[in-house]
């Protein structure tokens, strides 16, 4: 059965303009639609495909509105923690409250120490955003952390290899794919966006709706608009494209 990984950020009551942010009620709405889809998936013998939930950064929200939802319908999802915003930045979770979610089953991962694109990363840069935040979440944790996503999903051979060096068997990616099982060395994710409603989400998931095989498509033309246009212009480009809230991050938001 192939497993499609979804990346969210933020949620909120009401919603947002800004694309990385989602409204809790539709949130729980797509968190339904997963159960009715994985156990469709369990009842077909593996057709279709397998919605998994992840989260980056480490927003308070994922444990306030999203972890409630998720523990209410027996679902797990992969928490990928901004590791130098935890206990410091207002509005992001603390220990305890990173203990709280592995101890309900979840998985925790590193999202780099402080959101930092890794390509621009000088070597003693990617030893602390990368070897730095995993010791940091297993000191926290006490637990070992084998998985990294990336800021902006960003990388190159060299952040790939710094990557391994520094102790990560999976790297997330922000590049829509299927995966089969097991997973390889990275692993592909879809952002969802906040005007996800839940009948696009459907669509996405039916293997035959050709969707997903259109969002890959347009994932390599905006790969080729990060090359031409340098990670500055396109992170400009993109705040004003997505109504990124100020003060809320710098180009390593720029997906």
């Amino acid at each position: 059965m192939r497993r499609l990984y979804l990346l969210y950020h933020e949620l909120r009551a009401g919603g947002s303009e800004y694309s990385y942010v989602i409204d809790s009620s539709l949130f729980e709405r797509h968190v339904d639609l997963f159960v009715k889809l994985r156990a469709a998936a369990d009842a077909a013998c593996g057709a279709g495909l397998w919605p998994e939930v992840t989260f980056d950064d480490g927003h308070l929200s994922n444990f306030a509105l999203a972890a409630p939802v998720l523990q209410a319908r027996g679902v797990t999802a992969h928490f990928f923690i901004t590791v130098g915003w935890t206990g410091t930045k207002a509005g992001y979770m603390g220990w305890a409250e990173l203990r709280a979610l592995q101890s309900a089953g979840h998985a925790i991962g590193a999202h780099g120490w402080s959101h930092k694109l890794l390509t621009h990363c000088s070597e003693a840069e990617l030893q602390k955003e990368l070897g730095g935040a995993r010791r940091a979440l297993e000191d926290g944790l006490g637990a070992a952390v084998t998985t990294m996503s990336l800021p902006g999903g960003r990388y190159n051979r060299r952040v790939l290899a710094a990557c391994t060096a520094a102790g990560y068997a999976q790297v997330y990616t922000s590049e829509p794919r299927a995966e089969v099982m097991p997973l390889g060395a990275t692993v592909g994710r879809l952002n969802i966006r906040g005007d996800a409603q839940v009948e696009w989400m459907e669509r996405l998931l039916d293997p035959e709706s050709g969707v997903l095989q259109g969002l890959e498509r347009k994932d390599r033309m905006k790969a080729a608009a990060k090359r031409l246009l340098g990670d500055t212009l396109y992170a400009r480009l993109w705040a004003m494209a997505n109504r990124q809230e100020s003060g809320d991050g710098d180009e390593g938001r720029a997906e």
